[in-house]
């Protein structure tokens, strides 16, 4: 990707995200954007930096290791985001690189944190993934399960920011979002994080504050 091309695709999600804001009477300001760059290499990302990116979101601990050191020492007050699923022995490895992490689902990776925030003194924020599709296949807190998961989260004095889910694929997401924004207003909870490439305009008119949009930033992987 080009410097152009970066520049163009940022403009484009951002004024996308404006427009969506404003048709929900929302400031646009209120949303994240979050560039997930998962698979993508240091080539790939420095285009968006330049263009004045400065949250990203990565899958795994391990391939954020490999790049993002490098790239954060290069561009200071770039902001880090875990969006895939964390093992529990990943704790500590994540905690000293991510500045929020979105996948806290059961309550053996809420122990696991509190104690890699306690160890390094550091206190990234934390969202709860919720499968609000009631999917098999998918990481998050049954929804039946979420006060409980909660009550262990604060009792645990993690830094809860909100809620995260990811609707089923090929399916309207507009109901799961709302539901989603309802079951964080109830627990009274601030952060929703939802909505990806295909889907964040309709996210941010329910309410998202933090959407994760990979593909339209970076284009299609090959």
């Amino acid at each position: 990707m080009t410097p152009d091309e970066a520049r163009i695709a940022l403009a484009a999600v951002q004024t996308r995200i404006a427009k969506a804001a404003r048709t929900a009477t929302r400031d646009p300001a209120d949303t994240t954007l979050i560039a997930v760059s998962k698979t993508h290499d240091a080539e790939a990302i420095r285009p968006l930096i330049a263009a004045g990116q400065r949250v990203f979101g990565e899958n795994r601990v391990q391939e954020a290791q490999g790049k993002w050191p490098a790239l954060q020492a290069e561009t200071p007050g770039i902001a880090l985001h875990l969006v895939g699923q964390l093992q529990s022995n990943k704790a500590d490895d994540a905690v000293a690189l991510f500045d929020a992490i979105h996948s806290v689902d059961r309550p053996s990776l809420v122990t696991a944190l509190a104690k890699a925030m306690d160890k390094a003194d550091r206190r990234p924020a934390c969202f709860i993934q919720v499968n609000i599709g009631d999917e098999e296949q998918k990481g998050g807190v049954a929804v039946a399960d979420l006060p409980a998961l909660l009550a262990a989260a604060r009792a645990a004095d993690l830094p809860l920011a909100g809620l995260m889910a990811v609707p089923p694929f090929d399916i309207e997401a507009a109901p799961f979002f709302a539901l989603l924004a309802k079951l964080a207003r109830d627990q009274g909870l601030a952060g929703l994080s939802m909505g990806m490439s295909g889907d964040y305009e309709t996210a941010v008119t329910l309410g998202a504050t933090h959407v994760r949009v990979g593909s339209a930033l970076f284009g299609q992987r090959g």
